[in-house]
């Protein structure tokens, strides 16, 4: 399994939010970093600009992917306030349920070592029905 370590560095970042629910397309450019923050923990911070019916906003979002101690390869994915938002469990599908919605995701990379790597989620519920694809490239 693919480490978050193999993907420090800077990257550009491409999102494309389909909303079902709202009947609209909202597109994000931006970047993301992804450093050490210690030997078993990486920040993933992205900061970018979305843009939608002639409206522009400033988003961005610090994730941290944290060592689990669950053997060599066990990761997780915590937002900023420290809570589980999914394992980091590259190729794989992984949810999160967020009553009264639930995510599912996939995180894939292209290359060794790694030039590309996407992040696809789906929500689904009474409240959310988008898909997002965000595609990371070298910065």
């Amino acid at each position: 399994m693919l480490e978050p370590t193999a993907l420090l560095g800077a990257w550009t970042l491409r999102r494309v939010v389909e909303d079902r629910l709202a009947g609209e397309r909202r597109d994000v450019v931006g970047r993301a970093v992804l450093d050490l923050a210690a030997p078993d923990r990486v920040r993933w911070s992205e900061e970018g600009t979305m843009t939608w019916a002639g409206r522009s906003v400033p988003v961005s979002r610090t994730l941290h992917v944290v060592r689990t101690g669950a053997g060599d390869t066990g990761w997780e994915v915590r937002f900023s306030d420290g809570r589980l938002f999914h394992p980091w469990s590259v190729g794989a599908e992984v949810d999160h349920p967020c009553a009264p919605d639930h995510y599912r995701g996939r995180v894939e990379t292209e290359g060794d070592p790694v030039d590309r790597w996407t992040v696809t989620w789906t929500a689904r519920g009474p409240q959310k029905d988008y898909t997002m694809v965000t595609v990371h490239t070298p910065a």
